[in-house]
């Protein structure tokens, strides 16, 4: 790889990093805007049993609250619980939209690299065929190094003992 590609492949990834750190920060940007924005602390499992109740159970209470004034005292505005079953359900889809939009970059990250592989396979290929003719012989070194870096190994030869199966052993015919 020549200086000048060498530059090029690191504005390259440094431009890749500036563009994935300004999508983090604008994602940061968006958990500002959105209410009732709560970050989890570890202690979500106290929270189940309160979070399963059903929607049919939650609107007899805030209509108990309405309806009897006995239960005013101490209790949750009605508005606000119903605000509250409003924002969980406009807001699930948009959780489900950010945990598709997180698995595409991982899948786009993934196929980033199975394309760099898949490049620097084919020329690792290139390289082992040239390193065998004459006027390419100085990639000999490259291509040892590219082996080392990538672990491959040749499989040894099985010994011509286990290459062949064994017969099994005759047994006596029960008298």
């Amino acid at each position: 790889m020549t200086l000048k590609e060498n530059v090029m492949s690191i504005e390259r990834e440094r431009s890749h990093s500036e563009e994935a750190q300004a999508r983090v920060l604008e994602i940061r940007a968006i958990r500002e805007r959105i209410p009732n924005f709560v970050i989890p602390s570890g202690h979500g499992r106290h929270m189940n049993v309160a979070a399963s109740v059903p929607e049919a159970f939650i609107e007899q209470a805030v209509v108990a609250v309405v309806n009897n004034p006995a239960l005013v005292s101490g209790s949750p505005d009605p508005a606000r619980v119903r605000d509250l079953m409003s924002y969980a359900a406009a807001y699930v889809p948009v959780a489900v939209e950010l945990e598709a939009l997180a698995r595409f970059i991982r899948h786009s990250a993934a196929m980033a690299r199975y394309r760099a592989g898949t490049e620097a396979l084919a020329v690792y290929a290139i390289a082992q065929r040239l390193a065998k003719q004459p006027e390419t012989a100085d990639l000999a070194p490259v291509v040892a190094e590219m082996r080392r870096t990538l672990g491959k190994t040749r499989r040894k030869a099985k010994p011509d003992d286990e290459a062949e199966p064994k017969e099994p052993a005759a047994t006596e015919p029960a008298d």
